[in-house]
């Protein structure tokens, strides 16, 4: 039995209506008042409270926490919501807890290929050359840019650079290192001790010697910023044989919505293959639109404080094939468009959809009127928001209330 089906079975899942992950919504403020918030999540499925610890959970929280209060330094200072959402998911992908970057698991070759995008619902106001019908980049099989979300930031705001919405590999990485700056590192920058094991296990071979797979010629090692012989990771994560990604949504006080996600994608997958964080409308949107209807409704919008423009920032995670077959991202901004349905719902009959197909997993969606919402249909998902008061709420399980540390 797979891992898959052990968990669907031993826990008898059912989608879970949001209505206990949402945040409770905010009252409403005056137009004066300044809007922008952050959403994140570090990957959802597998995670179980029996056989966690108090310590181990807190662990997490505060690494939730550290990448939300990054994001939000950014937005109270009137930045960018790309800037406040590649801040937060780089500070997960320097965390080894995550399953992205420093944490990111093993194909089933033993070697780490990392997926990463950004996507805008309109361009930053800090970039105006930016045209608007580039909406965002994304790459995958990436195997030495330390942080994959700086490289797609980088690319984005490049298109004479790199004029393609997608692209892969060591070409994606080269032109970032050689002409934006970005940081590239030895492979054996991104191996920990407890992604190994879980290589390893799954593939039911020892999990002795612990090392990582060397040796490396001399070109490989150049410029190199770690020594794989120092690194000590003695924790065991509380995902196991994780599919999980890291994800941030970040709204300005502009309107603009972004959405980052980054991956080491899923345990033992097959060399080259590709999942839904790098597949635009799949595991990850941000969108903007003008809101249809007569008089009515545009005096009634007005009333409640919202603006002609609608739009929304999706980013997901979980079993990444089943986004891809669903467009699973995309599909909650047109339940919005076209059935008017609010973030929250949108978003809840999505991920119920994937769980009547076999997909386990989660989504985190922000409004442009700062509504939220984080469904799943599995045990748990490392989530959290933040809001202009600064206070960073954070949840891990199925049934956990966000809330402060």
């Amino acid at each position: 039995m797979s891992l898959h089906e052990k968990q669907v079975s031993s826990q008898a899942l059912e989608p879970k209506s949001d209505v206990k992950y949402r945040e409770k919504k905010p009252k409403r403020k005056s137009k004066h008042d300044s809007k922008y918030v952050l959403i994140i999540h570090g990957g959802a499925g597998t995670m179980l409270r029996e056989g966690s610890t108090p310590e181990k959970q807190a662990m997490y929280k505060a690494a939730l926490s550290e990448a939300l209060k990054k994001g939000y330094e950014v937005l109270k200072n009137g930045g960018e919501s790309m800037d406040a959402a590649v801040a937060a998911v780089a500070s997960m992908e320097d965390c080894p807890l995550f399953n992205s970057g420093k944490g990111a698991v093993f194909n089933v070759a033993g070697k780490i290929e990392l997926e990463t995008s950004l996507m805008v619902s309109k361009p930053p106001s800090s970039h105006p050359q930016i045209p608007s019908s580039r909406r965002g980049t994304s790459l995958t099989l990436l195997t030495r840019a330390r942080n994959p979300s700086h490289l797609a930031r980088a690319l984005y705001l490049a298109p004479d650079l790199a004029p393609h919405p997608m692209l892969s590999g060591s070409a994606a990485e080269t032109l970032g290192a050689e002409h934006l700056g970005v940081d590239i590192v030895d492979p054996s920058y991104f191996w920990t001790e407890a992604r190994w094991r879980e290589h390893r296990r799954g593939l039911g071979l020892p999990e002795e010697p612990v090392q990582y797979p060397r040796p490396h010629s001399p070109e490989s090692l150049a410029g190199s910023t770690t020594d794989v012989e120092s690194v000590d990771e003695k924790w065991t994560p509380l995902d196991l044989m994780p599919t999980g990604t890291v994800g941030a949504v970040a709204l300005d006080v502009r309107g603009c919505i972004t959405a980052v996600t980054s991956t080491g994608g899923r345990t033992n997958k097959l060399v080259g293959r590709v999942g839904d964080t790098p597949v635009m409308g799949c595991g990850f949107w941000a969108e903007e639109w003008h809101r249809k209807g007569g008089w009515v409704k545009r005096i009634w919008n007005r009333f409640r404080g919202k603006g002609k423009a609608q739009g929304v920032g999706v980013s997901g995670t979980g079993d990444g094939d089943y986004f891809i077959r669903q467009a699973a991202a995309s599909t909650i901004a047109r339940r919005m468009q076209f059935l008017h349905e609010p973030v929250g719902k949108a978003a809840d009959r999505v991920v119920k959809d994937l769980f009547q197909d076999g997909g386990l997993g989660g989504v985190i969606a922000l409004d442009i009127d700062g509504n939220v919402a984080f469904p799943l249909n599995c045990s748990g998902m490392y989530r959290g928001v933040i809001r202009p008061d600064g206070v960073a709420k954070t949840a891990i399980f199925d049934d956990d209330e966000l809330s402060p540390l």
